[in-house]
């Protein structure tokens, strides 16, 4: 009989763990969005909520239930119908950190504090919605801002120019928020808040607690201030994925970072993807792009895995930065995307442009043109049901500064040369048609190259001929890039000046132009 009465007690204290192991609560509409659900607010049904691994949809009542663990947050994947809450800065509140012990005390700059408790129920409350197709997406790449500073330049240079912006359904930024800077991340908030909507965040390798001794724990500063570095929303047909994708330290030797996704990272994502309908589009935000720069800088097994579990979808793209570099990458049949048309991944330049370097202008902040010869600015993802088109805009330039075209500016009259016209047409794909013509003369196609940016050459040589010290900092070495086209020129026409039209058309049949002049002089 005892030895019945202690197995009873011990299944009733396990019954009592297993019970502990769940969350529980309600997905509703807050009507007065006070963030409490009252007798009137209705649940949601078919709503996904998420412990970062597993994926659950509530039911007609609004209602889910999940397992939980400690260092787990709850979120909830906004539906295209509804919005989410935000804070006085514009970010995104759709979480619940789990941490009943906090972070760990031992790392630089700090986490989450203990959290106690969990809740008898974890609810969450979403505001009303347009549910509209087409919208408008502003996406940054790295702001990282290493000073204060250069906060302030991201934010003249930047942020003023998009402040209160209209039309834009919400924002992200890719990743490097801050330059090693936990700390800076309230400032960084801060800035983008004056945008005037919904700002997302995708964690990058300089938003790391880098005294992390597993990379459970490099996000810690991160989550504190912004929640989960892995999750979804939705908007229109687009169901957005936010991934990040740093293996902190090196799981190869545990020195530095690796780009790839933990297993349980692979795991949301293929849960998560099972409930979305497959005539969705479906848009991966990331910080190190899939494509491998100078070197092994991603896991193929994890690059493998992210294209096999979107190829039962006929419409995606990724987007990535980290590089400081523009560059457009499809991934077919062979590295394992099984679609007819192939993913594609679009690494985007970045608002501070090659680290806040460069000639300062009249403005105060430093030129900060790309080690591609792009210049420093931001990308709009038009999307119109499934269908998108990309829009990038150079930082205080007009809409319409697409390309750079180089060109002698002067020739001798019937001398030969050996000078050409190069165009760097900065969101060009290799298979773009690019063509020029001299004079509204004849159309002529250019060839598609692969090279350093001469007019880039010409800014860093600038700094190492100088004989004065210029204010500012010197650009980095230039970068090879495939979004360049060359065409010949020639010397043989009338003395005086000419016109060189050059004409662009995108992968998403968008029509770009630039003009550039040159003068032919008599050589006697």
């Amino acid at each position: 009989m005892k030895r019945i009465q202690l197995l009873l007690i011990a299944l009733i204290f396990t019954g009592s763990a297993f019970a502990q192991q769940k969350v529980s609560g309600t997905v509703y509409e807050d009507l007065n969005a006070n963030g409490k659900k009252e007798r009137r607010e209705k649940g949601l049904p078919n709503v996904a909520v998420s412990n970062g691994l597993q994926v659950v949809q509530t039911d007609k009542n609004g209602k889910y239930e999940l397992p939980i663990a400690e260092d787990q947050t709850i979120f909830v994947i906004k539906p295209a119908s509804h919005e989410l809450p935000t804070d006085d800065n514009n970010i995104p509140q759709f979480y619940y950190i789990h941490k009943p012990n906090g972070s760990p005390t031992n790392m630089k700059y700090p986490g989450v504090a203990p959290t106690g408790k969990l809740p008898k129920s974890v609810d969450f409350g979403l505001l009303q919605g347009n549910g509209n197709q087409k919208f408008t997406a502003l996406i940054f790449g790295d702001p990282q801002p290493y000073t204060l500073e250069e906060i302030a330049h991201f934010k003249k240079g930047i942020v003023s120019e998009v402040e209160n912006i209209q039309g834009i359904a919400f924002g992200a930024a890719l990743g490097d928020l801050v330059g090693d800077r936990p700390d800076f991340f309230p400032l960084y908030t801060e800035a983008v808040g004056k945008i005037g909507v919904p700002w997302f965040q995708v964690m990058g390798n300089h938003d790391m607690n880098f005294d992390a001794d597993k990379d459970e724990y490099s996000d810690e500063s991160f989550t504190a201030n912004f929640g989960p570095a892995t999750y979804a929303f939705n908007y229109g047909d687009a169901h957005f994925v936010v991934l990040e994708d740093i293996l902190y330290p090196d799981p190869r030797d545990g020195q530095g970072y690796w780009g790839g996704l933990r297993s349980d990272q692979l795991q949301f994502l293929e849960n998560n993807l099972k409930l979305v309908p497959k005539d969705k589009l479906v848009v991966l935000l990331m910080h190190i792009p899939l494509f491998e720069e100078n070197g092994d800088s991603f896991r193929d097994a994890d690059r493998e895995k992210i294209l096999e579990l979107l190829s039962p979808f006929a419409k995606t793209l990724s987007m990535s930065a980290h590089t400081h570099y523009m560059k457009q990458t499809f991934f077919g049949k062979e590295d394992g995307y099984n679609q007819l048309k192939p993913h594609h991944h679009y690494n985007i330049g970045t608002p501070s442009g090659d680290w806040y370097s460069g000639k300062i202008l009249t403005d105060g902040t430093p030129e900060s043109t790309m080690r591609d010869g792009s210049p420093k600015g931001y990308l709009f993802l038009d999307i119109n049901n499934t269908d998108f088109k990309v829009r990038y805009k150079a930082a205080g330039k007009p809409d319409t500064y697409q390309m750079e075209i180089f060109a002698p500016k002067v020739l001798a009259k019937d001398v030969r040369t050996s000078s050409s016209i190069v165009v760097n047409f900065f969101t060009g794909a290799a298979d773009d048609k690019v063509r020029y013509r001299i004079n509204q003369g004849e159309w002529k196609n250019m060839t598609q190259m692969e090279s350093y940016d001469p007019t880039y050459l010409l800014k860093v040589y600038e700094w190492d001929t100088t004989e004065a010290v210029m204010p500012g900092r010197r650009p980095s070495n230039p970068a090879m890039t495939d979004h360049l086209w060359r065409a010949p020129i020639s010397s043989n026409m009338e003395v005086g000046e000419h016109t060189i039209e050059v004409e662009a058309t995108d992968i998403f049949g968008q029509v770009h132009r630039g003009e550039k002049t040159f003068k032919v002089v008599d050589a006697n």
